[in-house]
């Protein structure tokens, strides 16, 4: 301040408003473009996660209702031979209502404890192990594993009182 001279009055204050105003109009719209650019850069890999995680949830699920189910159809069975077929096809359609294609004999591994299998009272120990793909990825991706590995093991006991084979 020059000395004998005083400022207009609220000249100050008008220059602190006009920078002010100058600097929000310099800023005006960036808020929109940074949050999108925010959202872009952390939602999509959120919702892939998401989706992800719930493919591989729906095939874990689908192994545990196919080890169950075969289990159950090959403690009922007359023979090993005579339930190698539904279970497989049990195999497939547990995966099939989950929106998986999986070949049932492959994935199905069935082991008895006494020989013959079907021997009352006897356990039979059933286990699922199949391959599904994640979802949105292509067939191969450098680096990247493509498909998850899922199984699920179920153990049935033969009634005790059924005809011996």
């Amino acid at each position: 301040m020059i000395p004998g001279r005083r400022l207009v009055p609220g000249l100050a204050d008008r220059l602190r408003r006009r920078a002010a105003r100058a600097w929000r109009d310099d800023e005006a719209g960036n808020a929109i473009v940074e949050y999108i650019g925010v959202a872009v850069v952390l939602l999509i890999p959120l919702v892939y996660l998401v989706v992800t995680i719930g493919r591989i949830q729906a095939a874990s699920f689908a192994a545990e209702s196919a080890a169950a189910e075969a289990g159950r159809i090959v403690a009922q069975a007359e023979s090993e031979a005579a339930a190698a077929g539904p279970a497989a096809l049990a195999v497939e359609l547990a995966f099939a209502d989950q929106g998986f294609d999986v070949d049932g004999a492959s994935a199905l591994s069935v082991a008895c404890e006494a020989s013959p299998c079907h021997t009352p009272g006897a356990r039979i120990d059933v286990d699922v192990a199949a391959r599904v793909p994640l979802p949105l990825l292509p067939v191969s991706v450098a680096g990247v594993p493509t498909s998850m590995s899922v199984s699920a093991r179920h153990v049935v006991r033969v009634e005790d009182h059924r005809e011996a084979p």
